[in-house]
This record gives structure tokens, sequence and C-alpha cells, in this order.
């Protein structure tokens, strides 16, 4: 078949790998985006077809998350009609990328789940050095002081956004540490990069939700691994409260309660159909315009009304249930962290869900994305498990 050619293989992967890293290495964004159609968009309508009985089985294995997920873009592509969007041609162009993106991750499955966990372990490595890069740019040549919000380089520019997209690294290589000396030394080089840069970026929202997600990993992983990491995030938070709590309490609450507040009021104005899909807005607190909710759900309810909002929770759970399913591997494990990370990261900020692929796709269609490749890591498991036990 077409999309198990080795050429195929390599397409796909080099897709994945780009969308990962190139967020940050890539030249401009526009760049970026050329770069998935390229990479990802393009491969995956070529070998759609080829592949059907591929995205058919898909469907069959994880009907109530495509059912929930299909009925999101549904919703969303009919709130074009009572929309102010500017464009709503581009709006809906988009919600044809973020299907195109899901489609492209029953096909990278086929690869098997060890070959997807070594293209994310690479992407992550290259969002390491793009890390290490942005720290040495904006302190060492560009001159801010150490006190200053690390602006990482490329579209990790924004402190928050930039930290989420890191800290998801983090997390994908903190619980696969190498076999190997020397490569372990690289791990950790990459881990502390990559920790740096979370740090530095001052964003209290994504460091809590790295923080969080370490400390209660021994609940799902239960090794003495994350055990280690776990008493080391909660020592190293401690100390941070010690030393620098006038820097992590200089900024408050930053408005978010009542940015809270104001975004309730605004969707009790349009409770069932939400502004519509693209519609801009800006919230109203304290004498104060932000130009969003810092909030995916009510982000998502401001736009697409309650129906959205509960579509989009019902994604979001049934992509959870996926993930427990396989909780018994290692990918599985590591997924429900990520899951867990990326439910708190939404919390604080992240308010675009149908956007062109940035930032936000790290907290939010990446997860349901690798959660649509589990159903064939679980065939792979079976196999070895019926083989190990027959010998």
């Amino acid at each position: 078949m077409l999309y198990q050619k080795n050429w195929a293989k390599v397409w796909l992967g080099l897709g994945l790998v780009w969308f990962l890293a190139a967020i940050a290495l890539a030249p401009s964004n526009k760049i970026y985006q050329q770069g998935l159609v390229l990479f990802l968009w393009l491969p995956t309508l070529v070998l759609a077809w080829p592949a059907r009985r591929v995205l058919v089985q898909a469907w069959q294995r994880q009907p109530a998350l495509w059912v929930s997920l299909l009925l999101l873009l549904a919703w969303s592509a009919l709130s074009l009609v009572w929309s102010v969007a500017e464009e709503p041609g581009r709006e809906a162009k988009r919600l044809l990328y973020i299907l195109v993106f899901l489609l492209a991750f029953p096909l990278l499955a086929q690869l098997g789940q060890a070959r997807i966990r070594q293209l994310l372990l690479v992407g992550c490595v290259l969002l390491a050095i793009a890390a290490l890069v942005s720290v040495i740019h904006f302190y060492g040549m560009q001159g801010y002081p150490l006190l200053a919000r690390l602006q990482g380089i490329g579209e990790i520019s924004h402190p928050i956004l930039g930290a989420y997209v890191i800290g998801s690294a983090v997390l994908f290589l903190l619980y696969q540490p190498p076999q190997q000396r020397g490569l372990q030394l690289l791990w950790l080089l990459a881990l502390a990069c990559l920790g740096a840069f979370v740090m530095l970026s001052q964003s209290r929202g994504a460091v809590l939700a790295l923080v969080l997600t370490v400390i209660l990993a021994p609940l799902w992983f239960r090794d003495r691994h994350s055990r280690v990491f776990s008493i080391l995030a909660a020592v190293a938070t401690g100390l941070a409260f010690y030393f620098v709590y006038d820097l992590i309490a200089k900024r408050g609450s930053s408005y978010r309660p009542e940015i809270f507040h104001a975004v309730v009021d605004m969707i009790a104005a349009h409770p069932w159909t939400g502004l519509g899909l693209g519609a801009a807005y800006d919230v109203s607190a304290v004498g104060k315009h932000f130009d969003h909710t810092h909030n995916m759900f009510t982000h998502v309810a401001v736009e697409l009304g309650l129906p959205g909002m509960l579509l989009w929770i019902m994604v979001w759970l049934y992509t959870l249930g996926e993930i427990v399913r396989a909780r018994g591997s290692l990918f599985g494990k590591i997924l429900l962290g990520f899951w867990v990370y990326s439910t708190l990261a939404m919390q604080f900020d992240a308010a675009s869900l149908t956007g062109t692929p940035r930032a936000e796709w790290f907290i939010s269609w990446l997860p349901v994305g690798l959660v649509m490749s589990l159903p064939w890591g679980r065939a792979e498991n079976d196999a070895c498990g019926k083989i190990s036990g027959s010998t």
C-alpha cells in the first residue's frame, strides 16, 4: 500500500517534527505555515484515499471521539452564518486545517508507537536547542537583565504561549530517559535548557501547570523515576517561593478573576449561539480592555455559545477516556500527564481553538491528535504480549 512505503512514512514523520520544532526554528510564521502545508497537509491528503481503510478503522476504534469532534467542527461552521468575522471563508478553511491535521495521526500510527515517540523526542531536542538560543539571544546578545521576562525566538516569542510549548517538550522528554551514558548527559542538558526557558519566561500559569503535573505523575507512572522528579519539583517550588516570592507575587492575579466575571456576562448575553466563529471581541474589566478571555473554555463559549463549549468538553473528555484505556503503556502514561498539563494550561491563557496552527495547538489539538494514534499502539502491545506469553 502507498501509505506503507518508506518515502511516505518519512514524509509524514518530517511533518510531525516540523510541527513541533519549526514553530521556534522557522525564520517566519509564513514559512512555518508553508512547511506545514508541504510536510503535513499535503502528504495526508495524498495518502488519505490509499489509506482509507486506516481512516475507517480510526472511526470504528474511537467512534465517540470522532463523532464529538465532527459535531464541534460542524457547529463551528454553522456559527459562521451569524458571525461577524471579517473573512468567513478563511475561518472555514481553518476548520479544514484542523480536520486534516487530526487525520494525519492515524496515518502516522502506521509507523509504530515507538517511532512516534522517537519523532516526538527529535522535535523536543530541537525545541531545547531553540530554548538555549532564545536565552543566549535575549539576555546575551540583546542585553536584557536577568529579571526581564524571556521572549523566545520565532513563534515562541510570547512569554506565556512560548512557555506552554516548551513545557510540553519537558513532559515528552522527562519520562523517556535514554539508556546510554552519553545520551543521558544530552538528555539532562536538553531538560535544563527547556526548564530554564519556562522559568525565565515567568509564566506562572505554565510553571504551575508543569509543576503540578510532575508532582502528580507518580499516581499513574508508579515508578522510582517519576517519584524522584515529583520530589524535586516540590522542593524547587518551595525554594522559589522562599527566595523570589516578591517576583512571583508582583503581578498579583493579573486580573484573571475580574476577566472571568466580565466574560460570564458576555456568555450570558449570547448563551446559545455565541458571537460566531472568528468574531472579534474584547473583554472590558476594571477599566481595561483584553483581547480574549484568557481561558480556552470560556473563549469557546463566547465564540460558539454553550453548545460549542459543551462539544469541546466532550472532545476533551473522550480524549481522556482513550488515554485511560492506554494507561498500561509508557506512551499512554506520558499522554495522561500531557492531558493534565494541557487542561491546567487552558485555565490561565490560550484562547485560540480554531486559529491557524500556533502555540495553542500544543495544548489543544496535539493531545487529541496523538490520542488518535493510540488504537494501533494497543494492537502492537497486545501482539507483543501474546508473543512473550507463548515463549
